[in-house]
């Protein structure tokens, strides 16, 4: 292929990139000892998805956000549906959330109180209900479930219980809806958690049916794990539904995605291309699951998903030909050149051409900076209570 040929794919492919950012992303968040308060930030849904409208306006990649329940609740969810509309995005994934209730210090849905688990189950019906009502795919899980010392609760009791659970919501989906089940090594259960790793995810997943699917937060890692790894037998077994993306220092940091390792970014992006999934029949959701605590927030989720952009357009340049003739040569030095070769391409002017193609601004930062949405947005939200979560 030629470079004219192969900047002309990558063009294309990344015409049609989705990337979806969080509604929670725009709010007030932190640390578990702080959360840093800043101006202009949403006080309810509605504003939280014009912030969203706002980023798509600027990337032109970013068309839907995702919902979380409770944090995100609503009388009228067709309303708030039509409402993103309006801004030119839609509603996306819905996010359950068992793990801040009083209840659920023991566990959500694998409590061994059969009331707690009810409890814990009815909100996931419900949120398979909000997903009705705003015309969403998938319903994500993430349970904090786990225990903190040994023999605090049974490991295999604990498992039936989340297979139960699993089974009456997974049962309870439309035929075109999704379950997209997440995975944490720890934290905050530090002994054991129900739910540890992608092999335990897959497994529930592949009882339950093809449309339970697992989800790979980049930040639910050992330090060292190779995550590309995952990513590509994930992709092989056919149950890849997602990716939170974020980046890690120590555990889960949720810094912005490409930040903290880039590289490692690029060679997850080059496992989805060397699939085929990287186009949106390939069924694979890509989301920032981000906390910017201490960076502004619409200017870091615009940085994110350029992040994104570029780690995807350098594993779109990898030249595949030469990559596997060196493997199969077992030119060691040959084969890792060929990546290395793609990712030390500096593809900002094509990401500015290409944004310049599809009438937007070739700097979204600069442009959003210009735009005075920050100013408008600081005077307007003054007043009332801004969203949230404590810490």
């Amino acid at each position: 292929m030629t470079d004219l040929a192969a900047q002309s794919h990558v063009l294309s492919t990344l015409r049609g990139q989705r990337i979806e950012t969080a509604s929670w992303a725009y709010g007030n968040s932190g640390t578990r000892f702080k959360v840093f308060a800043q101006q202009g930030v949403p006080r309810d849904p509605y504003e939280k998805i014009a912030d969203a409208a706002t980023v798509h306006r600027f990337t032109g990649v970013a068309p839907t956000v995702a919902l979380h329940i409770p944090w995100d609740k609503v009388a009228d969810y067709p309303d708030l549906a039509r409402h993103a509309a309006d801004l030119g995005i839609a509603l996306g994934t819905i996010n359950a959330n068992v793990f801040q209730d009083d209840d659920y210090k023991l566990g959500s849905v694998t409590n061994a109180d059969p009331a707690v688990r009810r409890k814990a189950i009815g909100h996931l019906l419900e949120c398979v209900d909000i997903m009705d009502a705003t015309g969403s795919r998938d319903l994500k899980l993430w349970f904090s479930d786990g225990t903190n010392y040994p023999g605090q609760d049974d490991v295999r009791t604990r498992q039936d219980r989340l297979a139960a659970a699993l089974r009456e919501t997974y049962d309870r989906l439309g035929p075109d809806q999704r379950m997209l089940l997440e995975y944490k090594l720890f934290e905050p259960a530090f002994y054991m958690t129900d739910v540890p790793d992608w092999g335990t995810a897959y497994l529930h997943c592949t009882q339950l049916g093809e449309r339970a699917q697992v989800v790979i937060d980049t930040g639910h890692h050992a330090p060292g794990t190779n995550i590309e790894f995952i990513v590509a037998m994930l992709l092989r077994a056919g149950r890849l539904g997602g990716f939170d993306f974020n980046s890690r220092f120590y555990a889960d940091d949720d810094l912005m995605v490409g930040s903290a390792d880039p590289f490692q970014l690029f060679r997850i992006m080059h496992e989805i291309v060397l699939a085929g999934a990287l186009e949106q029949s390939a069924g694979i959701a890509y989301m920032l699951d981000q906390c910017h605590n201490i960076e502004p927030k619409i200017p870091a989720v615009i940085r994110s998903v350029m992040n994104v952009q570029e780690a995807t357009a350098k594993a779109l340049l990898v030249d595949h030909a030469a990559l596997a003739a060196a493997q199969q040569a077992g030119d060691v030095l040959e084969a890792n050149a060929a990546l290395m070769d793609a990712y030390h391409t500096d593809v900002r002017p094509m990401l500015r051409e290409l944004r310049e193609d599809m009438g937007l601004d070739p700097d979204p930062i600069a442009a959003y900076k210009r735009s005075g949405y920050f100013e408008k947005i600081r005077d307007e939200r003054a007043q009332g209570q801004a969203a949230g979560w404590g810490a």
